[in-house]
């Protein structure tokens, strides 16, 4: 089968589609990443190439030896996927240690997987061990409101958590966990990797400082959707502090009998004083 006509590439395309769309890819702003299932590989492997070059990866990902990952290229545009995926995007393989990578497909014109990877891998090597390799995307954007927010909130977890939680109703049902916040650094290396997957040990979304937000998710719909549901939330806070505050909000008994009745696991540290 011709990579280009498959599911998975469809939903690639999609979710950088309507992404772009919302407005949280300006230029070549954000990333995303898919962890392609074995049998897919198998069903475009007259696609594919052999490696033609091994390159480091920044980190060592021992966990995903053997992969193949959908990559957004590094410097190329979100908007551009739909059009020419085959110009801005990579599959690529991890070498048998988790140290390097090879391109087997796209980037026709040239050029290497974002700069992210490293943190792209190592959250994806953290999420397959903890969801029985039931997560496959990791996704990075940057969404305008969530970015204001990290310059006028408490940048620690519990507190923009429950700022994030108490903008609907619906959001602790979303992201019962909470977000995790990683303080400002420069991306694209080891240390801010480091910095977000210790996070993600907890948490499904993490906030990067006056940059973005990161998500996973089992499937496309999942990771847009979660990151869809946050940056809404982080609008309605922006509106809310914008017109003067909080006057009311939802009382910590509302959030344990929406647990309850809805059957999540609450982070409820996030509800202590």
């Amino acid at each position: 089968m011709d990579i280009l006509q498959t599911k998975f590439m469809e939903g690639f395309k999609r979710l950088t589609a309507d992404a772009f769309a919302k407005g949280w890819h300006e230029r070549n702003g954000g990333n995303l990443s898919y962890r392609v299932p074995e049998e897919e590989v198998e069903s475009v492997k007259d696609s594919l190439h052999e490696v033609r070059e091994w390159l480091p990866i920044g980190n060592t990902v021992p966990g995903l030896a053997g992969e193949y990952f959908l990559v957004t290229g590094s410097g190329k545009y979100m908007r551009n996927v739909a059009l020419a995926p085959e110009e801005n995007v990579a599959l690529i393989k991890i070498d048998d240690k988790g140290e390097n990578y090879g391109i087997v497909w796209g980037l026709v014109n040239g050029g290497r997987p974002t700069s992210e990877l490293p943190t792209h891998l190592a959250a994806h090597e953290l999420k397959k061990k903890m969801t029985n390799g039931k997560n496959r995307i990791i996704y990075h954007a940057h969404p305008t409101n969530l970015i204001a927010l990290t310059f006028v909130l408490p940048l620690e977890d519990k507190a923009f958590t429950r700022e994030l939680w108490e903008m609907a109703t619906e959001d602790p049902v979303i992201f019962p966990e909470g977000v995790g916040v990683v303080p400002w650094m420069v991306p694209g290396g080891k240390e801010i990797a480091d910095a977000s997957v210790k996070l993600m040990e907890k948490y499904r979304v993490v906030v990067w400082t006056h940059h973005g937000l990161f998500v996973c998710g089992d499937d496309f719909d999942e990771a847009f959707g979660l990151m869809d549901t946050v940056e809404k939330a982080a609008e309605i806070c922006v509106k809310v502090l914008s017109m003067g505050g909080k006057k009311q909000t939802i009382p910590k008994e509302g959030f344990l009998q929406l647990a309850k009745d809805f059957h999540i696991n609450l982070n409820t540290s996030v509800l202590e004083s």
